[in-house]
């Protein structure tokens, strides 16, 4: 299959609009390379069928098109509300309760159990992402809080709820995201997605939770609460990847300052060699109509010059009217970047620990990077069963193509999310330059490198051992 190779990564949201398999083929002929399942909507069945259908095109197109997995994570939503909705009235005051009622404009039922007890006087309550405002007066810490309506409007059944100045007594991994994450497990998905994330021991849980399971998903950290913000450095130490939700981090957060927030997640997450996802509204408006505005179209670009390693899309591929042309569009604007404007080779921006147990390994892979930029190299071309050298050649952003050879089938697909790897499977480890000749000649055999090209090869030696990558070499194809 001939795919465009975009150096910065796109996701997909798989839904209705995409469930035919000619259509999602044709998504990843153009350019789709993570199929995100958002555990928000559908039931388990419904996404066992996309998991089922990305095998199978895997297998029958030999591509490595990877799956994330976004849990819901403690999303705290109203009830039912009466037909028609209520019609809430700046000045008003409204009872939101515990006990579950249909409600009206006297009084409002939230999921939330702990929400009494978790409020104080004078916090901000939003709702229906932010449309609506209200200010708590008091709370009788049982099962009532009365409310004050600071920006009415009507408001409809489920809305979701935001708490800015709240600390949330519930645990980011809900009895739901629990359930759910068993079904991704289940499935070996590759990334898994832990909404509403606060700390970096939010983290460290879902991962014991994969670890007691004997799978090796990773773990990508959804960005979106203020206390997020505060704990940034830690929870990219934790995670494996992140996540800019910029749906939920603009209504909890002042919508000025989101703009800056994304681009210091970026070149943390850059420094610290973790990929980063840019999400929510980059195309919204081609969710009905087959053009984008002029801001979406910037906001992409900006996105992909920020330092993502992947843009994602929610709507506009899961329900939106046309999910290919989505797809088209948005690797077209990359594509037009990476070919007029990307910082290629640009400084990372954290210097090597000298006394961390990596730092040779590091070492090496800047070298490589640096190597190929000085020889014009076409391609850094690497071994690796962990993926731990892909993730450093990646945040070093080489203008030189990333082509790395594994063993480990899990990381073929789950490196389709990094910036800039392609991945090729490869297990006929006898000796370092046998290893260096069948990888060069497979790239040359795909027409990725041609006669007369300089590639920089890296590895571990001795090869067999599957050890820390140790060693380069410049090497001009024959």
């Amino acid at each position: 299959m001939n795919i465009p190779y975009n150096r910065t990564k796109i996701v997909a949201t798989m839904g209705p609009a995409c469930s035919k398999k000619e259509t999602l083929l044709a998504m990843i002929e153009a350019g789709v390379n993570v199929c995100r399942l958002n555990f928000s909507h559908g039931k388990p069945e419904d996404h066992k069928k996309f998991v089922d259908l990305i095998a199978e095109i895997n297998e029958q197109y030999k591509t490595n098109v990877s799956i994330l997995a976004d849990l819901q994570g403690p999303k705290i939503r109203i009830g039912m509300v009466k037909d028609g909705g209520i019609h809430l009235i700046n000045g008003t005051r409204v009872n939101i309760t515990t006990k579950e009622c249909i409600g009206d404009e006297n009084g409002i039922y939230i999921t939330y159990e702990a929400f009494p007890q978790d409020v104080q006087a004078e916090e901000i309550i939003l709702l229906d992402d932010g449309k609506l405002q209200l200010r708590v007066i008091e709370t009788n810490k049982i099962d009532t809080v009365l409310c004050e309506v600071v920006h009415g409007g009507i408001l409809t059944s489920r809305k979701g709820v935001n708490l800015p100045n709240t600390k949330v007594s519930i645990p980011s991994l809900t009895e739901e995201d629990l359930e759910n994450l068993q079904y991704a497990l289940e499935w070996d998905i590759d990334w898994i997605g832990l909404s509403f994330v606060r700390n970096a021991d939010d983290i460290t849980e879902l991962k014991q939770v994969i670890a007691r399971s004997g799978k090796a998903a990773k773990v990508i950290a959804k960005i979106e609460k203020p206390e997020a913000i505060d704990n940034i450095d830690a929870i990219i130490a934790a995670t494996d990847g992140v996540m800019v939700a910029r749906g939920d981090l603009g209504v909890e957060m002042p919508l000025e300052e989101v703009p800056l927030l994304q681009k210091m997640i970026a070149r943390k997450c850059r420094a610290a060699s973790k990929p980063v996802i840019v999400a929510t509204q980059m195309l919204e408006s081609m969710i009905t109509t087959p053009r984008p505005t002029r801001a979406e179209v910037n906001d992409v670009a900006n996105s992909v010059l920020d330092g993502a390693d992947a843009v994602m899309l929610s709507g506009e591929t899961s329900v939106g009217e046309f999910p290919l042309i989505v797809i088209e569009t948005m690797a077209k604007i990359v594509r037009n970047v990476e070919e007029l404007g990307y910082p290629f080779n640009s400084p990372k921006g954290s210097i090597s620990d000298s006394s961390s147990e990596t730092y040779l390994s590091d070492a090496v892979c800047e070298s490589a990077v640096y190597l190929a930029n000085h020889t014009n190299a076409v391609g850094v071309v690497s071994m690796t069963t962990s993926g731990y050298t892909a993730y450093q050649i990646s945040s070093y952003r080489p203008a030189a193509r990333t082509f790395i050879f594994t063993s480990n089938k899990h990381l073929l697909n789950s490196l389709s999310l990094v910036w800039g790897v392609r991945t090729f499977y490869y297990d006929n480890v006898e000796s370092t330059d046998q290893t260096i000749g069948d990888v060069n000649a497979i790239l040359k055999a795909e027409g990725l490198v041609g006669e007369g090209d300089v590639v920089i090869n890296t590895a571990a030696i001795p090869i067999v051992k599957h050890g820390k990558t140790n060693m380069l070499k410049v090497t001009v194809i024959e």
